[in-house]
């Protein structure tokens, strides 16, 4: 049976629009990208998240750490308490995402052939049940197959969540799909687990030169629902 697993932040919603709406509310820098300094964000968040799945470091320090960070490529320091009332902004603006339209109807497309359906992501357990449950993904993905890595005890890339995930729910490999936006987390944890890959780039990133993975790229020109249609 052909199964999907999804990533969630930035892959069955966007992500910038809840950051771009707190940006908004808390800052009016001149000369700042907010897309830009979105992608830092993130790529800050990722180079600390280890620390805060062991213990090492808060998630209040992460968040506090990776917004200092990318405002000051830009120039800018901002204050604890500034990147504070970001925080507070932005997860506020988060109980208002929606599915990105394309992924609901892949959803609705997986769910009416038989696709085995799953998700994998990473964050603390409430934070990330709170946004399963503002997109209402249950109505497609059953909760015993949403995994999180504060619960199960792995983060993505390592391959371990992912060799957890297909002997919980008997995946074939050879048949196993899983869609993310990060080329490292996503891509190269999937690809090391074994999995075929679907990079969701919406983003634009560069692919890193001489890799084999991954299998296929989405964009904006091209949808998940005509992959699928093609690899069920």
């Amino acid at each position: 049976m052909t199964a999907i697993i999804f990533d969630l932040d930035d892959t069955l919603y966007d992500q910038l629009q809840p950051f771009q709406q707190a940006y908004q509310e808390q800052f009016n820098f001149p000369d700042v990208s907010i897309e830009k300094l979105y992608v830092l964000s993130r790529k800050y968040s990722d180079e600390v998240f280890h620390l805060t799945e062991n213990g090492n470091l808060t998630i209040k320090k992460m968040h506090r750490y990776r917004i200092k960070k990318a405002f000051a490529y830009f120039g800018y320091e901002i204050t604890d308490v500034q990147a504070d009332k970001f925080q507070k902004s932005y997860l506020n603006n988060q109980q208002k995402i929606q599915l990105l339209p394309d992924m609901k109807d892949a959803l609705d497309y997986c769910s009416a052939n038989g696709v085995n359906l799953g998700m994998i992501t990473n964050g603390p357990e409430e934070h990330q049940k709170k946004k399963i449950t503002q997109l209402n993904l249950e109505k497609w993905i059953p909760r015993q197959q949403i995994f999180i890595s504060s619960v199960v005890g792995f983060a993505k890339p390592d391959p371990r969540i992912f060799h957890l995930v297909e002997e919980r729910l008997h995946l074939n490999k050879q048949e196993t799909y899983y869609i993310g936006d990060s080329f490292q987390n996503d891509m190269v944890g999937a690809h090391a687990a074994g999995w075929k890959t679907i990079w969701s780039n919406h983003r634009q990133h560069k692919q890193p030169r001489d890799s084999s993975i991954p299998e296929f790229i989405l964009t904006k020109e091209n949808s998940l629902l005509e992959l699928c249609k093609k690899i069920i």
